[in-house]
């Protein structure tokens, strides 16, 4: 690394909020001086007496080691210290004006003691990369036309090891990027990785913008997770936290007695709401010191894109004071100005310097413009959670299937407004902790019911237009919510119906980074049409994804209630054969297997505005994905993903087996749509002959002798 001089030029840039490498200028560097190694160190603390650096070197000594005010910067303190070697400990002891004297970590130290520990580490950055094709390839990488399929974790409890221990980045590295790839997904999201003294802050509390954090190992450690990721096509994404930091008193707070990160007004300073302070945006030392840090982690540690947490605390002044006591801006209002200024200011100098980065903006409001490009009044961002389209869902998948036709809107609604922005879809963390449930356990009905609405789910999500984010654990059906302190259960995976609904998120996840319809046209009205959006009484919706590609089509039917629907008619866009090429009720993946086997002719019967339909039997609590046969292979059957397993003929024979088993039940004839339990599910899988050619696995069954599915809680 280059190691900028403490001159007139870099200071000026600092002072000015446009020295975007100011980890260079500041911090503790190794440097040569009359040909005697030393380490320069260097802080910003302009309302300090004096300022010394301490650690075990010089006994903790105040007086030892005695910085002085660097004449080219205000409030710059500068010394140089021969004989230290690296992992050297050190903070800086600060005179404040009152003429106390505190100890700070460095801000701009690349390494930090494990905690509790609070000490910053003299360290040099050297990787030796191996992933130049990765980066060579990331300059044309064009995120808007490519899948993004990114799977959340923090690293902490993901998995832990023998003893309950944390596992380092190496080890981690080595286990998780198979397991992502083996599960089909493109990118991973970790949680934030900046040093944080607090477990239990999960990481959105920071002291240190520059050092990873010391828990799981070294800033070379984490290089070389990055690096095995990128050399796996695997993409990572970094949650960092520019809206607020920690009190604790080694950071950022007051830091030279004064405020210097915070504003000096303690209402604009303070957020009770998460007992933390909010940064002053409006400083420009604070603008450097922030956009330093984004290029930073993009630059050293080849992070291919940023989450920004918490946005809307940053946008609004009322954020994070319930009890009312806000301060308005100039103009009388609730807007933060100068947070909208230097998020825009961030986001020009990130995509200056890193034209295909990920800047990603978790913003829970309905704010304009925030993927628009700042030339038209955007905030610059790439992409946004679409944390409404997760609400609504939630809250419909929660329902009891008997009550969403009277909420048919909450599935629908997403669709007036999912192309003003770039949208990801998120099913993080924040959905499965604080009493929230699991998404598994927030599903209703008993335990087959639990599973199957959470399948269906999935395949809805998967289809609808925008990028997709799936939280650790819910791949398999984690029935406890998150803990941070401990590993995964990943002992769920010996029960049947985890293990099945492990399978589908792999072959779900496959289907769709297969398919470029699906994701080639996400922020277009062109990638999407509905089919039908009406059908509340039913609790179905369909509709179909296209492509650039005219073969480029995948139609999708939901149908949210246990109920098979028989003989349910839709229109499609196109004429000709269609194939059943997914079903989230088919038996490996924990289903009934009620299935569509076969070639389904379109029959000139027009419906939902187009000239033909189809005709086909719809699983209970479940989505099924179909597509059209190439008119020059009608003969050639499409295997992507789950095929169908009964042909028309067929359904109509399962069809009476189970009115004749309701019959022997209950003595009298079933209704023509039936309400599908566990129990009723196992009979009607047991009772489809299989297909010419396919067998049925047995492997569910054999599993369910062997172990007992363990207890659960009842959902709410």
């Amino acid at each position: 690394m280059k190691l900028s001089a403490i001159d007139d030029y870099g200071t000026f840039l600092y002072h000015q909020g446009t020295n975007y490498s100011s980890y260079r200028l500041f911090g503790a560097h190794f440097t040569v001086i009359r040909r005697r190694s030393c380490v320069r160190f260097s802080v910003w603390a302009p309302h300090a007496r004096q300022v010394s650096v301490v650690g075990d070197f010089n006994q903790w000594n105040a007086d030892a080691n005695p910085m002085e005010r660097s004449d080219a910067g205000n409030g710059i303190w500068i010394t140089y210290i021969p004989g230290l070697a690296e992992g050297t400990i050190y903070k800086y002891a600060i005179t404040t004006a009152a003429g106390d004297v505190i100890l700070k970590s460095d801000p701009y130290a690349f390494l930090s003691e494990v905690r509790p520990n609070t000490a910053s580490k003299i360290c040099k950055l050297h990787y030796a990369w191996k992933d130049k094709k990765w980066m060579n390839g990331r300059v044309e990488y064009d995120s808007y036309s490519r899948p993004m399929l990114t799977y959340e974790v923090h690293l902490g409890s993901w998995r832990r090891d023998a003893g309950g221990g944390l596992l380092t980045y190496r080890e981690m590295a080595d286990q998780l990027v198979e397991y992502v790839k083996s599960m089909n997904y493109t990118h991973i999201e970790i949680m934030p990785l900046c040093e944080y003294p607090f477990d239990g802050s999960w990481g959105y509390q920071a002291t240190g913008y520059f050092s990873v954090t010391s828990r799981y190992g070294s800033p070379e450690d984490f290089m070389y997770f990055v690096d095995l990721c990128h050399r796996n096509d695997i993409g990572v994404i970094l949650d960092w936290v520019p809206g607020h930091f920690c009190r604790d008193a080694h950071g950022l707070r007051q830091f030279d007695g004064q405020p210097c990160y915070e504003s000096g007004n303690e209402i604009l300073a303070e957020n009770k709401e998460w007992d933390t302070m909010n940064f002053d945006y409006g400083r420009t030392e604070v603008q450097s010191f922030l956009i330093s840090s984004a290029l930073f982690l993009l630059s050293v540690f080849h992070i291919d894109g940023l989450r920004i947490d918490a946005v809307a605390n940053m946008l609004y002044l009322d954020y994070g004071h319930p009890d009312g006591n806000w301060q308005p801006n100039k103009y009388g209002g609730r807007e933060n100005l100068e947070a909208i200024e230097f998020l825009r200011k961030l986001n020009t100098a990130v995509f200056r310097e890193f034209p295909h980065a990920l800047m990603i903006a978790e913003e829970s409001s309905s704010w304009p413009l925030v993927t628009k490009p700042v030339e038209v009044g955007g905030l610059g961002f790439n992409y946004k959670w679409n944390m409404g389209w997760m609400n609504d869902m939630l809250r419909y998948m929660s329902m009891d299937p008997l009550f969403r036709k009277d909420n048919h809107n909450l599935i629908t609604f997403s669709l007036c407004y999912a192309f003003s922005e770039n949208f990801i879809l998120p099913l993080s963390h924040d959905e499965v902790v604080h009493g929230k449930h699991s998404l598994l356990d927030k599903m209703p009905g008993d335990y087959w019911q639990k599973f199957a609405g959470l399948r269906a789910f999935y395949g809805y999500w998967m289809a609808h237009p925008g990028k997709k984010l799936l939280f650790m654990g819910s791949d398999f059906g984690q029935f406890i919510e998150w803990k941070y302190d401990d590993s995964l259960d990943w002992h769920l995976l010996e029960y049947p119906m985890h293990k099945a609904m492990h399978e589908y998120v792999r072959s779900l996840n496959a289907y769709y980074t297969a398919h470029t319809e699906l994701w080639e046209e996400d922020c277009d009205w062109s990638g999407f049409s509905w089919i039908s959006c009406d059908d509340r009484d039913n609790s179905v919706i369909a509709f179909y994804r296209s492509g650039a590609d005219d073969d480029s089509m995948t139609v999708v039917v939901c149908n949210f209630t246990p109920v098979v629907r028989y003989s349910y008619r839709f229109g499609v866009p196109k004429s000709g054969a269609y194939t059943e090429v997914f079903n989230s009720d088919a038996e490996v993946f924990g289903g009934s297997d009620v299935l569509n086997e076969g070639d389904f002719m379109t029959q000139q019967v027009p419906l939902h505005g187009m000239e033909q339909s189809l005709e086909l039997t719809l699983p209970p609590l479940a989505t099924i994905y179909l597509r059209l046969k190439p008119a020059a292979d009608k003969k050639k059957s499409l295997k992507l993903g789950v095929r169908a397993a009964v042909k028309t003929k067929k359904t109509k024979t399962a069809k009476t087996v189970k009115k004749n088993k309701a019959v022997q039940k209950t003595g009298k004839a079933e209704p023509a749509e039936k309400t599908v339990h566990a129990t009723a599910a196992k009979k009607i899988a047991s009772a489809v002959k299989p297909a010419p050619g396919r067998k049925k696995k047995p492997v569910l069954k054999k599993a369910t002798e062997k172990k007992t599915e363990p207890t659960v809680p009842t959902a709410e």
